[in-house]
C-alpha cells in the first residue's frame, strides 16, 4: 500500500483539514486527468492512471478517521486493522450488547423516537472518541510506543460504527415500511 499522506502530499496528522485535503485532490487530479495525457506516449498515459487511481485511494483513506488512523500507525510501524488493535474491554463489549439489545427491541416495537435517541446517543459518543484519538495522536508526537493508545479507541470506534450502521439500516427499514 503506498503511503496515502505522501501520495497526496500532505501533512502526516490526524486533524487534516479535510477542505483543504480535498483541494490537494482536486488539484492533483487536474493535473493527472486523462486529457492531459491523450498524446502522450501509453507507457506515460498509464502512469498517469496509476498515479491518479492512487489519488482517488488516498483521498478514501484519509477521509475516513479509522482509516486514516490506521495509515498513521504504519508510517509508525504499528500494526493496525482489526487483527492487530488490542481486544475490546469486557466493559465496552457488555455495553455495546446491551445498546444493541435495547436497539432491536426499540426496531421491534417500531419506536422511531427511541431508536434515533439510540443514534444521537452513539453519534455524540463516536464525536468524543474521535477527539480522543485526536488528543492521543497529538500528544503522542511521533513516539510510537505512545501511538499504541489510539489502538483501543479505534477498537471502540469500529463498535460505534457498526451500531450506528445497524441504526441506519434500520431507520432505512422502517421508512420503507410506510
Amino acid at each position: 500500500m503506498t503511503d496515502p499522506f505522501d501520495t497526496l502530499g500532505v501533512e502526516p496528522r490526524f486533524d487534516l483539514d479535510l477542505r483543504a485535503l480535498e483541494q490537494r485532490h482536486r488539484d492533483l487530479s487536474r493535473a493527472l486527468h486523462p486529457d492531459r495525457y491523450a498524446g502522450a506516449p501509453a507507457a506515460e498515459r498509464r502512469l498517469a492512471l496509476g498515479r491518479a487511481i492512487e489519488a482517488n485511494d488516498a483521498l478514501r483513506v484519509l477521509r475516513d478517521p479509522i482509516r486514516r488512523a490506521e495509515a498513521l500507525l504504519h508510517r509508525a510501524g504499528i500494526a493496525r486493522g482489526e487483527e492487530g488493535e488490542q481486544k475490546a474491554s469486557p466493559a465496552l463489549l457488555m455495553e455495546m450488547m446491551e445498546s444493541r439489545e435495547e436497539l432491536s427491541e426499540a426496531s421491534k416495537r417500531r419506536d422511531r423516537a427511541r431508536i434515533a435517541r439510540l443514534g444521537d446517543g452513539m453519534r455524540a459518543r463516536e464525536q468524543a472518541t474521535l477527539a480522543a484519538i485526536q488528543a492521543a495522536f497529538a500528544a503522542a508526537g511521533n513516539d510510537p510506543e505512545r501511538m499504541k493508545g489510539v489502538l483501543a479507541m479505534l477498537s471502540e470506534l469500529r463498535y460505534i460504527r457498526r451500531f450506528l450502521d445497524e441504526v441506519s439500516a434500520i431507520e432505512e427499514e422502517l421508512a420503507d415500511q410506510t
